[in-house]
């Protein structure tokens, strides 16, 4: 299969793709997608082809406004339009029951389904053209590192889908936050670009599942992606060392190998280039911005598979804010191999 490439110029033709029951890169602001038409339950089964991503691994459906919501949901809480006025379009998505007209497919089975309206306008573009829900996970093989350029989703995908819409790189960098709403109290599945504090300022209580913080056991079904399997990973194994960022410098600095690579805030760069000029270092961003950090996070960790490090040391932010997603990302990378310091 030969990949197309598209820009936004293209929208009438990659609508067509989704519609026909084809596979589409699509630019998002999280990070870009693999999208099929989420009725399609052919065109969904190729997605879990192309990825090689286990059945049991719910995706999450594509519109372009809250107003599709009642075409695929049922008793729709108010709860869930209040936190649409507040974060949609936005890197959030929304756990709630499902009619019968998503397949079992999209769902792995469960009476629920993620909803997400994207904040990329051209995004919203393509799958309001199409007139269909879009199924859409990360565009990667499936436990690689999530895609935020057109060119990382390319490196895994090239040849196995139809096209890929480049919407320049993604804004975001971490996957949307997931919120199960048919829960009380609401339940923070994933964490990502809408904070759990963000979530409480609407909702006020909001439950965290222990799978944000720990890997799911064989036995548990996730109820939404990015809960139950290694997650995010390079090819070389990855230590995360958290704490005081000095601290945790510091300690990598005198553990790490010769040869390892190293993800560090900026101003710990020095205390790795100096000491050899040869070793991989990439930086998150300085250790006070973590937005920058979340837009950094999936490009370093994808950036070593091009070398031949033997391990991988990680700096990881705290868990306030955006942080969570970003400690989230990294300890499934890590298969939550972490050093506290």
């Amino acid at each position: 299969m030969n990949t197309k490439r598209l820009t936004e110029h293209d929208i009438d033709e990659a609508a067509a793709i989704l519609r026909d029951g084809g596979l589409l890169g699509i630019p998002t602001e999280t990070v870009y997608g693999l999208g099929a038409n989420g009725l399609n339950e052919e065109a969904v089964a190729h997605i879990f082809e192309a990825k090689g991503r286990p059945q049991d691994n719910p995706l999450i459906l594509h519109i372009p406004d809250a107003s599709w919501l009642e075409r695929y949901c049922k008793d729709i809480p108010l709860t869930a339009y209040q936190l649409a006025k507040a974060y949609w379009p936005g890197p959030m998505t929304m756990i709630l029951k499902r009619k019968d007209i998503v397949p079992n497919a999209v769902t792995a089975g469960l009476d629920t389904v993620g909803m997400r309206c994207p904040a990329h306008p051209l995004c919203r573009e393509i799958i309001a053209a199409s007139g269909v829900p879009v199924a859409a996970p990360s565009g990667n093989t499936s436990g690689r590192p999530s895609p935020t350029t057109a060119q990382h989703m390319l490196e895994d995908m090239d040849g196995k889908i139809d096209a890929i819409v480049d919407g320049g790189p993604c804004s975001v960098g971490v996957e949307s936050t997931i919120i199960d709403l048919t829960e009380t109290p609401a339940r923070l599945l994933r964490p990502g670009g809408i904070t759990l504090e963000q979530l409480e300022a609407v909702l006020g209580e909001v439950a965290v599942d222990p799978a944000v913080t720990r890997l799911m056991g064989a036995g548990e079904q996730p109820k939404a992606p990015g809960m139950k399997y290694r997650h995010y990973a390079p090819k070389a194994p990855v230590t995360v060392v958290t704490g005081d960022p000095k601290k945790s410098a510091e300690y990598i600095a005198a553990h790490a190998g010769a040869e390892d690579g190293i993800i560090c805030f900026d101003e710990f760069l020095p205390l790795f280039t100096r000491r050899s000029e040869t070793r991989p270092v990439m930086d998150l961003g300085p250790a006070g911005d973590k937005e920058e950090q979340a837009r950094h996070i999936f490009d370093a960790l994808r950036s070593f598979d091009h070398t031949s490090v033997p391990a991988i040391w990680a700096q990881c932010p705290d868990t306030t804010g955006i942080g969570l997603a970003i400690a989230n990302r990294l300890n499934k990378a890590a298969g939550f191999h972490i050093i506290q310091v």
